[in-house]
């Protein structure tokens, strides 16, 4: 999630189990922990994939994060111990505003390395937008307001209440995705799909609308936009993987890497001898996807693809279509063009823009 919302709920949960004895400190406290875990954007991995798939991962994991809780709860209570509240009390506060940082991220789409060191897929159950205001703005109001009143008994149970709508919304936002992606699989049952993997997720800012992009077995996928209001046939596309193109590179580590983070929820498109790599898993879908690399290109009189640093393909992002996406989660017509959108995404950009 974005940084405003870690640091709010972190405020929340500390200003709500310790704001008694510590007032408005608790509430500066638990935003500045909150928010921890994210420094490591300031690590420079040398490319935008490393960066990719290196983010949310040792500042993220469980492990770590308890460690540090520990030692921050052992510090505190030899430099400044309080008779107010027990160790134990302290840690689990210290470990409630951490943990929870990257337990709400993994409800995003992007992935999160919950138990780094471990190496399993990152956990993505993407049923919130990484900005959702449903989620974020009660809880915002009831901290600013803590920060202004103080913490008297009536503003910590306030702060209690709100926490308490968050995790009734994100309850939420998991049923409204089952209940999408189970429409969307008895559509493509209904037409004959034969389907292998499934991913839903979100559009911006609401739980609403939803993208799902379903894996077919000829190497294809089929893209739903559907709203937990819709009736009838939603939009939908179908289009090559093209992962045959792929397994013509060269032994990479980095594209090895991506297809780890993304659980392998990749398109790939050789436009102009570039071979472009898009994560289906994140964007407005019809082919603005928020992550699309460029990786190899080919050279030589064969041909051949040739591995590169990988770096951001300079397409378009469809911000300019964000006003039709938000619309649609309360309407269902006029549809959304993805097919046409799609054919955006084979369009090399202007000269300019290319490395």
């Amino acid at each position: 999630m974005d940084s405003l919302t870690q640091a709010v709920l972190g405020a929340g949960i500390q200003g709500a189990m310790l704001g008694r004895h510590q007032g408005r400190k608790a509430l500066a406290a638990g935003a500045l922990l909150a928010t921890l875990p994210d420094l490591d954007v300031l690590i420079d991995y040398g490319d935008p994939v490393s960066g990719m798939i290196n983010h949310r991962g040792f500042s993220h994991s469980v492990f770590v994060l308890t460690a540090l809780a520990l030692a921050l709860t052992a510090l505190f209570r030899y430099w400044r111990p309080s008779p107010h509240y027990s160790a134990r009390r302290l840690f689990l506060t210290l470990w409630l505003v951490l943990i929870t940082h990257p337990l709400l991220d993994a409800f995003t789409s992007y992935g999160t390395q919950l138990w780094w060191p471990l190496r399993p897929t990152p956990t993505s159950w993407s049923s919130i937008f990484i900005i959702d205001p449903f989620f974020t703005l009660p809880l915002f109001a009831t901290v600013a307001a803590a920060a202004i009143v103080g913490l008297p008994r009536k503003a910590r149970g306030a702060l209690c209440w709100t926490l308490g709508w968050c995790a009734a919304y994100l309850a939420l936002s998991v049923g409204a995705k089952s209940a999408v992606e189970a429409k969307a699989r008895q559509d493509m049952d209904r037409d004959g799909i034969a389907v292998s993997a499934m991913f839903s997720t979100p559009e911006p800012f609401n739980i609403v609308l939803w993208r799902v992009v379903a894996k077919a077995d000829d190497d294809s996928y089929i893209e739903t936009v559907r709203s937990v209001f819709d009736t009838g046939p939603s939009e939908s596309i179908r289009r090559p993987l093209n992962t045959a193109l792929a397994d013509l590179l060269p032994e990479s580590s980095r594209l090895a890497g991506l297809r780890w983070f993304t659980d392998n929820w990749l398109r790939y498109d050789d436009i102009d001898g570039r071979l472009v790599v898009s994560d289906l898993r994140m964007g407005l879908g019809g082919g603005y996807y928020s992550f699309r690399f460029e990786m190899a290109r080919r050279t030589g009189p064969e041909g051949r693809w040739a591995a590169i640093s990988p770096v951001y393909w300079p397409g378009q992002r469809g911000t300019e279509h964000l006003s039709a996406v938000l619309r649609r989660a309360w309407q269902s017509t006029p549809p959304l063009p993805l097919a046409q959108w799609e054919r955006n995404m084979t369009q090399p950009p202007a000269p300019a823009a290319l490395p």
